[in-house]
Protein backbone atom coordinates (compact mmCIF):
# COMPACT_ATOMS: atom_id res chain seq x y z
CA UNK A 1 0.00 0.00 0.00
CA UNK A 2 2.71 2.24 0.77
CA UNK A 3 4.56 1.26 -2.27
CA UNK A 4 1.93 2.15 -4.15
CA UNK A 5 1.56 5.40 -2.76
CA UNK A 6 4.70 6.56 -3.41
CA UNK A 7 4.50 5.45 -6.82
CA UNK A 8 1.69 7.28 -7.52
CA UNK A 9 3.33 10.83 -6.17
CA UNK A 10 6.53 10.00 -8.15
CA UNK A 11 4.32 9.92 -11.04
CA UNK A 12 2.24 12.63 -10.36
CA UNK A 13 5.23 14.80 -10.35
CA UNK A 14 6.64 13.91 -12.91
CA UNK A 15 3.54 14.25 -14.80
CA UNK A 16 3.43 18.10 -12.94
CA UNK A 17 6.85 18.91 -13.58
CA UNK A 18 6.91 19.99 -17.12
CA UNK A 19 3.54 22.25 -16.89
CA UNK A 20 5.39 23.90 -13.63
CA UNK A 21 8.14 24.42 -15.99
CA UNK A 22 5.90 25.55 -18.71
CA UNK A 23 3.89 27.89 -16.60
CA UNK A 24 6.97 29.21 -14.99
CA UNK A 25 8.81 29.80 -18.05
CA UNK A 26 5.26 31.18 -19.72
CA UNK A 27 5.50 33.64 -16.57
CA UNK A 28 8.87 34.73 -16.93
CA UNK A 29 8.86 35.25 -20.57
CA UNK A 30 5.47 37.75 -20.62
CA UNK A 31 6.75 39.46 -17.29
CA UNK A 32 10.35 40.19 -19.24
CA UNK A 33 8.16 41.32 -22.45
CA UNK A 34 5.76 43.64 -20.44
CA UNK A 35 8.41 45.22 -17.89
CA UNK A 36 12.32 45.17 -19.23
CA UNK A 37 13.28 48.27 -21.09
CA UNK A 38 16.58 46.73 -22.80
CA UNK A 39 15.57 44.34 -25.35
CA UNK A 40 19.56 42.14 -24.88
CA UNK A 41 17.98 41.96 -21.13
CA UNK A 42 14.51 40.75 -21.64
CA UNK A 43 16.63 38.23 -24.10
CA UNK A 44 18.56 37.02 -21.50
CA UNK A 45 16.24 36.05 -19.34
CA UNK A 46 13.74 34.61 -21.85
CA UNK A 47 16.24 32.18 -22.57
CA UNK A 48 17.61 31.71 -19.04
CA UNK A 49 13.72 30.50 -17.90
CA UNK A 50 13.57 28.46 -20.76
CA UNK A 51 16.93 26.60 -21.05
CA UNK A 52 17.22 26.19 -16.77
CA UNK A 53 14.00 24.94 -16.07
CA UNK A 54 12.64 26.08 -12.68
CA UNK A 55 16.37 27.39 -11.79
CA UNK A 56 15.88 30.23 -14.88
CA UNK A 57 12.32 31.13 -13.42
CA UNK A 58 13.69 31.54 -9.70
CA UNK A 59 16.68 33.39 -10.77
CA UNK A 60 14.67 35.81 -12.56
CA UNK A 61 12.15 35.90 -9.75
CA UNK A 62 15.35 36.89 -7.76
CA UNK A 63 17.29 39.12 -10.19
CA UNK A 64 15.16 40.19 -12.16
CA UNK A 65 11.96 41.94 -10.78
CA UNK A 66 12.32 45.09 -9.56
CA UNK A 67 9.30 45.11 -6.80
CA UNK A 68 10.03 47.53 -4.39
CA UNK A 69 7.74 50.21 -2.70
CA UNK A 70 9.63 53.41 -1.27
CA UNK A 71 7.74 54.07 2.31
CA UNK A 72 9.70 57.27 2.25
CA UNK A 73 7.61 58.32 -0.36
CA UNK A 74 4.43 57.09 1.35
CA UNK A 75 4.82 58.70 4.34
CA UNK A 76 4.80 62.05 2.36
CA UNK A 77 8.57 63.03 2.35
CA UNK A 78 8.28 64.24 -0.79
CA UNK A 79 7.72 67.77 -1.22
CA UNK A 80 8.18 68.42 2.17
CA UNK A 81 11.67 70.09 2.34
CA UNK A 82 12.75 73.44 1.37
CA UNK A 83 14.08 72.60 -2.33
CA UNK A 84 11.91 69.21 -2.95
CA UNK A 85 9.09 71.15 -4.51
CA UNK A 86 10.43 72.42 -7.51
CA UNK A 87 8.47 71.99 -10.63
CA UNK A 88 10.77 71.75 -13.68
CA UNK A 89 9.33 74.65 -15.37
CA UNK A 90 9.91 76.88 -12.01
CA UNK A 91 13.33 75.30 -12.07
CA UNK A 92 14.04 76.17 -15.45
CA UNK A 93 12.91 79.95 -14.88
CA UNK A 94 15.09 79.98 -12.30
CA UNK A 95 17.95 82.32 -12.13
CA UNK A 96 20.61 80.01 -12.84
CA UNK A 97 24.03 81.17 -14.45
CA UNK A 98 24.97 78.37 -16.30
CA UNK A 99 26.85 78.56 -19.40
CA UNK A 100 24.34 78.69 -22.59
CA UNK A 101 26.21 75.70 -23.69
CA UNK A 102 24.89 73.96 -20.62
CA UNK A 103 21.62 75.52 -20.84
CA UNK A 104 20.56 72.03 -22.58
CA UNK A 105 22.13 69.69 -19.87
CA UNK A 106 20.67 71.75 -17.18
CA UNK A 107 16.83 71.86 -18.19
CA UNK A 108 17.02 68.11 -19.20
CA UNK A 109 18.68 67.16 -15.74
CA UNK A 110 15.65 69.30 -14.22
CA UNK A 111 12.85 67.82 -15.88
CA UNK A 112 14.34 64.55 -14.77
CA UNK A 113 15.16 65.15 -11.04
CA UNK A 114 12.61 67.92 -9.87
CA UNK A 115 15.48 69.56 -8.70
CA UNK A 116 16.25 72.97 -9.22
CA UNK A 117 20.37 73.91 -10.01
CA UNK A 118 21.03 75.50 -6.54
CA UNK A 119 24.25 78.25 -6.70
CA UNK A 120 25.66 79.03 -4.07
CA UNK A 121 27.69 75.73 -2.70
CA UNK A 122 31.19 75.21 -1.99
CA UNK A 123 32.24 71.34 -2.82
CA UNK A 124 36.16 70.74 -2.08
CA UNK A 125 37.47 67.45 -3.27
CA UNK A 126 39.41 65.01 -0.44
CA UNK A 127 41.16 62.62 -1.79
CA UNK A 128 41.71 59.05 -0.37
CA UNK A 129 41.01 58.29 2.94
CA UNK A 130 43.84 60.55 4.15
CA UNK A 131 41.92 63.55 3.47
CA UNK A 132 38.11 62.83 3.30
CA UNK A 133 38.61 60.41 6.51
CA UNK A 134 40.05 63.06 9.20
CA UNK A 135 37.87 65.83 7.83
CA UNK A 136 34.69 63.33 8.17
CA UNK A 137 35.90 62.96 12.58
CA UNK A 138 36.52 66.21 13.11
CA UNK A 139 33.01 67.07 11.87
CA UNK A 140 31.18 64.17 14.18
CA UNK A 141 33.43 65.45 16.92
CA UNK A 142 32.10 68.85 16.38
CA UNK A 143 28.55 68.30 15.78
CA UNK A 144 26.47 70.07 17.92
CA UNK A 145 22.97 69.45 17.05
CA UNK A 146 22.84 66.23 14.49
CA UNK A 147 24.70 63.76 12.84
CA UNK A 148 23.49 61.29 9.56
CA UNK A 149 25.71 59.27 8.20
CA UNK A 150 24.63 56.45 5.46
CA UNK A 151 27.52 54.11 3.86
CA UNK A 152 27.19 51.03 1.74
CA UNK A 153 29.85 49.26 3.55
CA UNK A 154 30.68 50.21 7.45
CA UNK A 155 33.89 47.59 8.16
CA UNK A 156 34.88 46.44 11.56
CA UNK A 157 38.61 47.88 11.61
CA UNK A 158 40.20 50.74 12.27
CA UNK A 159 38.60 53.22 10.08
CA UNK A 160 35.14 51.22 11.07
CA UNK A 161 35.89 51.50 14.97
CA UNK A 162 36.80 55.49 14.50
CA UNK A 163 33.45 56.15 13.37
CA UNK A 164 31.74 53.99 15.67
CA UNK A 165 33.72 55.67 18.45
CA UNK A 166 32.91 59.42 17.35
CA UNK A 167 29.02 58.53 16.71
CA UNK A 168 29.43 56.88 20.05
CA UNK A 169 30.85 59.95 21.54
CA UNK A 170 28.56 62.13 20.13
CA UNK A 171 25.52 60.44 21.08
CA UNK A 172 26.39 60.60 24.63
CA UNK A 173 27.02 64.86 24.87
CA UNK A 174 23.33 64.52 22.98
CA UNK A 175 23.62 64.60 19.72
CA UNK A 176 20.92 63.58 17.80
CA UNK A 177 22.68 60.46 15.24
CA UNK A 178 21.10 58.11 13.08
CA UNK A 179 23.24 55.47 11.12
CA UNK A 180 22.05 53.55 7.91
CA UNK A 181 24.28 50.93 6.58
CA UNK A 182 22.93 48.74 3.53
CA UNK A 183 22.38 45.36 4.91
CA UNK A 184 24.53 43.25 2.03
CA UNK A 185 27.37 45.60 2.33
CA UNK A 186 27.35 45.31 6.51
CA UNK A 187 28.36 41.72 6.03
CA UNK A 188 31.59 42.97 4.01
CA UNK A 189 33.13 42.40 8.03
CA UNK A 190 32.91 39.22 10.00
CA UNK A 191 31.60 41.59 12.67
CA UNK A 192 28.17 43.50 11.71
CA UNK A 193 28.59 47.35 12.99
CA UNK A 194 25.08 47.52 12.94
CA UNK A 195 24.65 45.16 16.02
CA UNK A 196 27.74 46.76 17.51
CA UNK A 197 26.33 50.26 17.07
CA UNK A 198 23.14 49.21 18.27
CA UNK A 199 24.84 47.62 21.31
CA UNK A 200 26.39 50.54 22.29
CA UNK A 201 22.87 53.14 21.91
CA UNK A 202 23.24 54.63 18.74
CA UNK A 203 20.03 54.70 16.24
CA UNK A 204 21.37 52.32 13.95
CA UNK A 205 19.60 50.99 10.51
CA UNK A 206 19.93 47.82 7.94
CA UNK A 207 18.76 48.77 4.92
CA UNK A 208 16.61 45.80 3.04
CA UNK A 209 17.87 43.03 5.52
CA UNK A 210 17.55 39.53 3.29
CA UNK A 211 14.81 38.60 5.67
CA UNK A 212 13.23 35.27 4.07
CA UNK A 213 9.92 36.79 3.38
CA UNK A 214 11.32 39.19 0.82
CA UNK A 215 14.31 38.00 -0.08
CA UNK A 216 13.03 37.05 -3.71
CA UNK A 217 12.20 40.42 -3.89
CA UNK A 218 14.33 42.75 -2.72
CA UNK A 219 18.01 40.38 -2.82
CA UNK A 220 19.39 41.82 -5.53
CA UNK A 221 18.63 46.09 -4.84
CA UNK A 222 21.51 47.60 -2.45
CA UNK A 223 21.80 51.30 -1.39
CA UNK A 224 24.95 52.27 -2.81
CA UNK A 225 25.10 55.69 -1.90
CA UNK A 226 27.64 57.21 0.50
CA UNK A 227 26.33 60.41 2.62
CA UNK A 228 26.72 62.11 5.66
CA UNK A 229 25.45 65.58 7.28
CA UNK A 230 26.62 66.96 10.30
CA UNK A 231 24.19 69.60 11.65
CA UNK A 232 22.39 69.82 8.45
CA UNK A 233 25.18 72.58 7.67
CA UNK A 234 27.90 70.34 6.17
CA UNK A 235 28.03 67.25 4.05
CA UNK A 236 30.06 64.70 2.77
CA UNK A 237 29.40 62.32 -0.89
CA UNK A 238 30.97 60.51 -3.31
CA UNK A 239 32.55 57.10 -3.83
CA UNK A 240 34.17 56.20 -0.08
CA UNK A 241 32.91 53.31 1.93
CA UNK A 242 33.88 53.15 5.65
CA UNK A 243 36.66 51.19 5.41
CA UNK A 244 40.52 50.61 6.01
CA UNK A 245 41.37 49.85 2.94
CA UNK A 246 41.04 53.84 1.53
CA UNK A 247 42.93 55.28 4.64
CA UNK A 248 46.76 54.84 2.45
CA UNK A 249 49.15 56.26 5.13
CA UNK A 250 47.83 53.51 7.21
CA UNK A 251 49.16 51.02 4.88
CA UNK A 252 45.94 48.71 4.52
CA UNK A 253 46.68 44.99 3.05
CA UNK A 254 44.27 45.86 0.02
CA UNK A 255 44.71 49.98 -0.58
CA UNK A 256 42.07 51.56 -2.38
CA UNK A 257 42.19 54.51 -4.21
CA UNK A 258 39.25 56.79 -3.82
CA UNK A 259 37.39 60.26 -3.80
CA UNK A 260 35.18 62.20 -1.60
CA UNK A 261 33.61 65.57 -0.97
CA UNK A 262 32.92 68.20 2.00
CA UNK A 263 30.03 69.79 0.34
CA UNK A 264 28.32 73.29 1.81
CA UNK A 265 25.82 75.38 0.79
CA UNK A 266 22.04 74.89 -0.15
CA UNK A 267 22.75 71.10 -1.67
CA UNK A 268 23.40 69.85 1.60
CA UNK A 269 19.84 70.17 2.41
CA UNK A 270 19.17 67.47 -0.69
CA UNK A 271 21.75 65.15 0.66
CA UNK A 272 20.32 65.14 3.73
CA UNK A 273 16.65 65.40 2.09
CA UNK A 274 18.03 61.63 0.71
CA UNK A 275 19.08 60.47 3.90
CA UNK A 276 15.80 60.73 5.76
CA UNK A 277 13.54 59.32 2.50
CA UNK A 278 16.20 56.18 3.00
CA UNK A 279 15.85 56.45 6.62
CA UNK A 280 11.89 56.70 7.27
CA UNK A 281 11.80 53.79 4.27
CA UNK A 282 14.13 51.57 6.79
CA UNK A 283 12.72 52.55 9.92
CA UNK A 284 9.43 54.45 9.22
CA UNK A 285 10.60 57.61 11.40
CA UNK A 286 10.43 60.92 9.75
CA UNK A 287 13.03 63.36 9.85
CA UNK A 288 11.63 66.77 9.66
CA UNK A 289 13.11 70.41 10.85
CA UNK A 290 15.43 71.10 13.37
CA UNK A 291 17.92 69.22 14.68
CA UNK A 292 18.16 67.89 10.82
CA UNK A 293 17.74 70.50 8.64
CA UNK A 294 19.26 73.86 8.52
CA UNK A 295 19.28 76.60 6.37
CA UNK A 296 22.25 76.92 4.13
CA UNK A 297 23.90 80.62 3.32
CA UNK A 298 25.75 80.81 0.36
CA UNK A 299 29.20 80.15 0.70
CA UNK A 300 30.63 78.93 -2.55
CA UNK A 301 30.47 79.50 -6.43
CA UNK A 302 29.60 76.20 -7.38
CA UNK A 303 25.94 75.47 -9.19
CA UNK A 304 24.91 71.80 -7.74
CA UNK A 305 21.93 69.92 -8.31
CA UNK A 306 21.64 65.94 -6.45
CA UNK A 307 20.66 63.88 -8.70
CA UNK A 308 18.77 60.07 -7.12
CA UNK A 309 18.75 56.99 -9.05
CA UNK A 310 17.53 53.85 -8.15
CA UNK A 311 15.41 50.52 -9.50
CA UNK A 312 11.82 52.57 -7.96
CA UNK A 313 10.55 55.78 -9.46
CA UNK A 314 14.08 57.36 -9.83
CA UNK A 315 14.82 54.66 -12.58
CA UNK A 316 17.26 55.72 -14.74
CA UNK A 317 17.68 59.28 -13.44
CA UNK A 318 21.60 58.78 -14.01
CA UNK A 319 21.41 57.01 -17.13
CA UNK A 320 19.55 59.69 -19.22
CA UNK A 321 21.68 62.57 -17.01
CA UNK A 322 24.86 60.87 -18.89
CA UNK A 323 23.45 60.50 -21.76
CA UNK A 324 22.28 64.27 -21.93
CA UNK A 325 25.75 65.26 -20.89
CA UNK A 326 27.08 63.69 -23.57
CA UNK A 327 25.19 64.78 -26.26
CA UNK A 328 26.00 68.64 -25.10
CA UNK A 329 29.56 67.36 -24.48
CA UNK A 330 31.52 69.86 -27.54
CA UNK A 331 35.94 69.83 -26.67
CA UNK A 332 36.21 66.82 -24.21
CA UNK A 333 34.90 63.88 -22.14
CA UNK A 334 36.53 62.09 -19.18
CA UNK A 335 35.44 59.12 -16.88
CA UNK A 336 36.98 57.61 -14.16
CA UNK A 337 35.10 54.82 -12.84
CA UNK A 338 36.15 51.05 -11.10
CA UNK A 339 33.41 49.24 -13.17
CA UNK A 340 32.48 49.78 -16.71
CA UNK A 341 29.80 47.88 -18.59
CA UNK A 342 27.59 50.21 -20.21
CA UNK A 343 24.49 49.67 -22.33
CA UNK A 344 24.89 49.38 -25.88
CA UNK A 345 23.21 53.15 -25.96
CA UNK A 346 25.67 54.53 -23.67
CA UNK A 347 28.02 52.43 -25.56
CA UNK A 348 27.35 53.95 -29.32
CA UNK A 349 26.57 57.21 -27.67
CA UNK A 350 30.57 57.20 -26.67
CA UNK A 351 31.65 56.12 -30.24
CA UNK A 352 29.51 59.14 -31.54
CA UNK A 353 30.66 61.99 -29.31
CA UNK A 354 34.43 60.72 -29.94
CA UNK A 355 33.68 60.54 -33.73
CA UNK A 356 32.25 63.80 -33.80
CA UNK A 357 35.41 65.33 -32.43
CA UNK A 358 35.16 65.42 -28.81
CA UNK A 359 38.27 63.88 -27.10
CA UNK A 360 36.96 61.08 -24.66
CA UNK A 361 39.10 59.44 -21.77
CA UNK A 362 37.79 56.19 -20.22
CA UNK A 363 40.06 55.59 -16.85
CA UNK A 364 39.62 51.90 -15.50
CA UNK A 365 41.57 50.46 -13.03
CA UNK A 366 44.51 47.59 -14.85
CA UNK A 367 42.81 45.15 -12.10
CA UNK A 368 39.93 45.38 -9.70
CA UNK A 369 38.56 43.82 -6.86
CA UNK A 370 36.29 41.59 -9.36
CA UNK A 371 38.23 39.46 -12.07
CA UNK A 372 34.90 38.85 -13.97
CA UNK A 373 34.36 42.15 -14.10
CA UNK A 374 37.83 42.91 -15.53
CA UNK A 375 37.34 40.10 -18.16
CA UNK A 376 33.68 41.06 -19.03
CA UNK A 377 35.22 45.10 -19.67
CA UNK A 378 37.71 43.69 -22.40
CA UNK A 379 34.60 43.22 -25.58
CA UNK A 380 33.65 46.63 -25.38
CA UNK A 381 36.85 48.19 -25.63
CA UNK A 382 36.99 47.33 -29.31
CA UNK A 383 34.64 49.45 -30.96
CA UNK A 384 35.57 51.94 -28.39
CA UNK A 385 39.31 52.48 -29.16
CA UNK A 386 38.31 52.01 -33.17
CA UNK A 387 35.94 55.21 -32.67
CA UNK A 388 38.63 57.25 -31.07
CA UNK A 389 38.19 56.69 -27.41
CA UNK A 390 41.16 56.71 -25.37
CA UNK A 391 40.76 53.68 -22.56
CA UNK A 392 43.58 54.06 -19.99
CA UNK A 393 44.12 51.03 -17.37
CA UNK A 394 45.38 52.09 -14.42
CA UNK A 395 48.46 50.84 -13.06
CA UNK A 396 49.18 48.52 -9.41
CA UNK A 397 45.93 49.01 -6.78
CA UNK A 398 42.49 49.49 -7.15
CA UNK A 399 41.17 52.80 -8.33
CA UNK A 400 37.63 52.95 -6.76
CA UNK A 401 37.06 56.35 -7.88
CA UNK A 402 33.94 57.82 -9.44
CA UNK A 403 34.36 60.90 -12.03
CA UNK A 404 32.92 62.05 -14.94
CA UNK A 405 33.46 65.49 -16.61
CA UNK A 406 32.18 67.10 -19.56
CA UNK A 407 34.55 69.98 -21.25
CA UNK A 408 35.68 72.87 -19.13
CA UNK A 409 33.14 73.78 -16.47
CA UNK A 410 30.34 70.68 -15.77
CA UNK A 411 31.10 67.67 -13.68
CA UNK A 412 29.24 64.46 -11.62
CA UNK A 413 30.70 63.32 -8.72
CA UNK A 414 28.81 60.44 -6.37
CA UNK A 415 28.45 56.89 -5.81
CA UNK A 416 27.51 55.56 -9.66
CA UNK A 417 29.59 53.19 -11.36
CA UNK A 418 29.16 52.61 -15.39
CA UNK A 419 27.84 49.30 -15.05
CA UNK A 420 24.15 47.67 -14.76
CA UNK A 421 23.96 47.46 -11.29
CA UNK A 422 24.94 50.99 -10.69
CA UNK A 423 22.50 52.24 -13.22
CA UNK A 424 19.41 49.98 -12.78
CA UNK A 425 19.37 48.17 -9.60
CA UNK A 426 21.21 49.97 -6.84
CA UNK A 427 20.19 52.91 -4.84
CA UNK A 428 22.95 56.32 -5.80
CA UNK A 429 23.57 59.64 -5.51
CA UNK A 430 25.48 62.45 -7.13
CA UNK A 431 25.89 65.84 -7.75
CA UNK A 432 26.11 67.41 -10.90
CA UNK A 433 28.09 70.44 -10.54
CA UNK A 434 28.69 73.52 -12.63
CA UNK A 435 32.18 74.82 -12.03
CA UNK A 436 34.92 75.58 -13.86
CA UNK A 437 37.67 75.95 -10.88
CA UNK A 438 36.08 72.09 -9.36
CA UNK A 439 36.49 70.90 -12.69
CA UNK A 440 40.58 72.34 -13.12
CA UNK A 441 41.07 70.72 -9.77
CA UNK A 442 39.32 67.38 -10.80
CA UNK A 443 41.21 67.87 -14.05
CA UNK A 444 44.21 67.25 -12.05
CA UNK A 445 43.40 64.32 -10.53
CA UNK A 446 42.22 62.42 -13.94
CA UNK A 447 45.67 63.83 -15.09
CA UNK A 448 47.88 62.14 -12.67
CA UNK A 449 45.75 58.92 -13.57
CA UNK A 450 46.54 58.50 -16.79
CA UNK A 451 50.14 59.80 -16.45
CA UNK A 452 50.75 56.34 -14.65
CA UNK A 453 48.15 54.48 -16.97
CA UNK A 454 49.11 52.46 -20.10
CA UNK A 455 47.12 53.39 -22.92
CA UNK A 456 44.59 50.49 -24.32
CA UNK A 457 45.83 50.05 -28.22
CA UNK A 458 43.82 48.43 -31.24
CA UNK A 459 47.37 46.07 -32.03
CA UNK A 460 46.97 45.20 -28.31
CA UNK A 461 43.80 44.02 -28.50
CA UNK A 462 43.88 42.30 -31.90
CA UNK A 463 47.17 40.42 -30.43
CA UNK A 464 45.08 39.10 -27.12
CA UNK A 465 45.46 35.19 -27.53
CA UNK A 466 42.37 33.02 -28.62
CA UNK A 467 41.82 31.54 -25.11
CA UNK A 468 41.73 35.08 -23.56
CA UNK A 469 39.67 36.69 -25.78
CA UNK A 470 36.92 33.37 -25.28
CA UNK A 471 37.03 34.02 -22.28
CA UNK A 472 36.61 37.95 -22.03
CA UNK A 473 33.39 37.15 -24.65
CA UNK A 474 31.96 33.79 -22.44
CA UNK A 475 32.02 36.36 -19.52
CA UNK A 476 31.11 39.12 -21.51
CA UNK A 477 27.44 36.86 -21.75
CA UNK A 478 26.74 37.70 -18.16
CA UNK A 479 27.07 41.29 -18.36
CA UNK A 480 22.98 42.07 -17.70
CA UNK A 481 23.82 39.89 -14.41
CA UNK A 482 27.08 41.13 -13.13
Amino acid sequence: MMASSVGFMLQLAQGLAPLLYLACALAVTVHALLNKRDVHTAISWIALAWLAPLLGALLYLMLGVNRIQRAGVALGLRGTWRGEGFSADAANEADTPCSHELTGINRLACEISGRALLSGNAVTPLVQGDEAFPAMLAAIDGARHSVTLLSYIFNDDGTGRAFAGALVQAAARGVQVRVLIDAVGARYSRTNMVKQLRQAGVPVAAFLPPRLTRLLAQANLRNHRKIMVVDGELGFTGGMNISAGHWLSTQPAQPISCLHFAVRGPVVTDLQRTFAIDWAFTTGEALHGSPWFAESAPCGPVLARGVTDGPDADIDHMRLVILGALATARQRVRIVTPYFLPDNVLLTTLQVTALRGVAVDIVLPGRSNLPLMDWAMRPQCDDLVASGCRVHFTGPGFDHTKLFLVDDDWSLIGSTNWDARSLRLNFEYNLECHDAQLVQQLDVLVNERIHRAHRLTAAELASQSLPGRLRDRLVWLLSPYL
